[in-house]
């Protein structure tokens, strides 16, 4: 294929990922799984299941990561669709990348379950998670001396950036301060009926749309509540603001949602917070997720890796461990 037809293929693949009004919901997550799913982990990755509060959960292991410092990766799909299975072949490559364990949970999902469910069992796994990590860190010692605490990373994309920023946002101090960084891949952050990307009817992002927009954020909760800054991260104030880890943003310049992560930037920056955005060159909604096709999706990630390796490098040098590595690890069954 040349590139103009793999750009194509790009878009038709990720447009899996945002859903439509003319979809049942059901339909919806069962595409999602087909597109996404992959048989073989790439990287050398490994892939086991663990059930932190009773939410099961992937925990994706690279041959070498950091000892002390885990990622949770909040899927996105929308708020009704997605699944641990259809992001592991993604954070993998991500897991890989930072040098890292990732933990995938599977939270509940509307319109079953509205907010703020997806958001508690979200809290439960961290808290669980975060459990676990401090007693290792405990027990463990590098020239007589413990890490306190573990480090934490909040990783999510789409609309599992609302409900990353949700979480952190309802965490005590003691856990919210343990969060190093947070890193959001194409984030929904306003879902208010006033904002001009879901009142403009027109646009000419290739993947999502204001009325996708609009029609996900009706299905996660009611009409008052989308101005509420747990589901929409554009309207957290300025004291909290201040209080937030720092947050990466990574997305593409043809995305409806660039304009809305301006704000953001805007916002956290005048609060005196750190907010970087990498906005990739004629990209679209999560390009990363469609490596098969794009170059940019595995220069995108290596960034990240980046962003996240070289700020612990010091450190890492004596707290790397290796994992016992299956060649071409094989995913656990669903």
């Amino acid at each position: 294929m040349n590139k103009a037809d793999d750009r194509k293929s790009a878009i038709k693949k990720l447009k899996t990922l945002v859903y439509s009004s003319k979809q049942q919901v059901e339909d919806f997550r069962k595409n999602v799984d087909k597109k996404f799913i992959k048989a073989i982990l790439p990287n050398h990755v490994e892939c086991s299941e663990q059930e932190y509060a009773n939410i099961q959960c992937d925990v994706l292991a690279p041959e070498i990561y950091s000892l002390h410092r885990i990622m949770i990766y909040i899927h996105g799909g929308s708020f009704v669709g997605g699944s641990r299975q259809a992001w592991r072949g993604f954070c993998a490559s991500l897991a890989a990348a930072t040098s890292c364990r990732i933990v995938v949970p599977d939270f509940r999902l509307a319109p079953a379950y509205a907010f703020p469910a997806a958001v508690e069992d979200l809290q439960a796994v961290f808290r669980n998670v975060f459990t676990e990590e401090q007693v290792a860190c405990s027990l463990d010692s590098v020239d007589g001396k413990t890490q306190e605490s573990p480090e934490v990373i909040i990783a999510a994309d789409g609309s599992g950036a609302s409900q990353a920023m949700s979480l952190i946002l309802s965490l005590r101090e003691r856990y919210r301060s343990c969060i190093k960084q947070v890193i959001l891949f194409s984030p929904w952050l306003s879902l208010s009926p006033n904002s001009s990307i879901i009142k403009n009817k027109k646009s000419r992002d290739e993947i999502i749309s204001g009325e996708a927009l609009r029609k996900s954020g009706d299905i996660y909760t009611y009409s008052g509540n989308l101005e509420n800054p747990m589901v929409s991260p554009i309207f957290i104030s300025e004291e909290t603001l201040q209080k937030l880890p720092p947050i990466f943003i990574q997305m593409g310049e043809k995305e409806v949602l660039l304009e809305d992560a301006k704000t953001f930037q805007k916002l956290m920056t005048r609060a005196g917070s750190v907010c970087q955005l990498d906005v990739w060159p004629d990209m679209m909604f999560m390009f990363q997720m469609a490596d098969e096709f794009l170059a940019e999706s595995h220069l995108a990630i290596e960034k990240v890796g980046k962003l996240i390796t070289f700020k612990r490098e010091a450190a890492d040098e004596q707290t790397l461990t290796r994992s016992p590595v299956l060649e071409n690890s094989i995913t656990v069954e669903a």
